[in-house]
């Protein structure tokens, strides 16, 4: 069975962003030897990305091309108008079901790529099955944090981790 995987940067203190939505300090960080922490291979071991609408906003900000343009894109949003367009798929009702049904589907493993709400959405829910966390050495003060007040205390073990040069910090958790 596939899995989903969240796969995300933050600070510290536990952000993952600004308050605006701003990630240009992920870019701040010195880095000399252009270390990308993973993130090829893990682009290559997934083939289907789920975000939440916030997030899918900020991406096409970001750049003319839509970044998971060759990926299943799915966009968790409260607004049930919104079907589809040229990059996702909305999905307004029955997300557990639709993600149950993606992760019995045969292909590679699913990528959470989303903002507080929506990992509080799917940890809460028992859908999250690995979180990759990228420790970055600065501290933001305010800003989004990686879960929402929502979350639920869940129990995790730690499957790896490893220090790079660049002082970041990679943990990797399974859900238990």
């Amino acid at each position: 069975m596939r899995k989903l995987i969240s796969y995300i940067a933050m600070s510290l203190d536990g952000k993952i962003a600004k308050k605006n939505g701003d990630v240009s300090w992920l870019n701040e960080l010195p880095n000399p030897d252009k270390l990308d922490y993973g993130y090829k291979e893990f682009y290559e071991s997934i083939d289907t990305v789920i975000m939440g609408n916030a997030t899918y906003k900020v991406s096409r900000e970001l750049s003319d091309v839509f970044p998971t343009s060759d990926k299943e894109n799915y966009v968790v949003t409260r607004n049930e108008d919104l079907t589809k367009d040229e990059n996702v798929t909305f999905v307004s009702q029955d997300i557990e079901s639709v993600v149950e049904s993606l992760k019995k589907q045969p292909g590679k493993d699913i990528w959470l790529m989303g903002g507080a709400e929506v990992n509080s959405l799917f940890l809460n829910a028992g859908l999250l099955d690995e979180l990759r966390v990228y420790v970055i050495p600065i501290i933001l003060g305010s800003g989004i944090p990686l879960f929402s007040d929502s979350a639920t205390m869940k129990n995790l073990r730690l499957k790896s981790s490893q220090q790079f040069s660049t002082g970041v910090i990679e943990l990797i958790y399974h859900l238990t």
